[in-house]
């Protein structure tokens, strides 16, 4: 099943290691099957208040979103985000299609 790396980014500091960061991601990605289908950009708030930007990337399942989090490649670039930058970060399991929000109650 799709599973789903979500970062709320609250605060970043642009500057050099951040940019390395960016500059490196996508191979670490690749490896694992993950595309960004969010990264950053305009947010219509509709309730309550929104401070940051929302990154979304999509995996083929969930081992593979582990994986790509916990691989020594990932790992290497890690602090160059995490230094810079405030973030709730999780990893979420997409749902099997056709959903219905009533699923959630059997």
């Amino acid at each position: 099943m799709t599973a789903y790396a979500v970062a709320h980014m609250r605060q970043v500091t642009m500057g050099p290691q951040i940019v390395e960061y960016l500059q490196k991601i996508d191979a670490t990605l690749a490896l694992f099957g993950g595309r960004f289908l969010v990264h950053g950009g305009d947010l219509d708030v509709l309730e309550n208040d929104w401070a940051g930007h929302l990154i979304i990337i999509e995996f083929p399942d969930k081992e593979h979103a582990q994986g790509w989090y916990n691989s020594p490649a990932y790992r290497q670039i890690l602090a160059l985000r995490t230094d810079n930058s405030y973030a709730d970060v999780v990893i979420a399991d997409g749902v099997q299609h056709p959903h219905k929000a009533t699923d959630v109650l059997e």
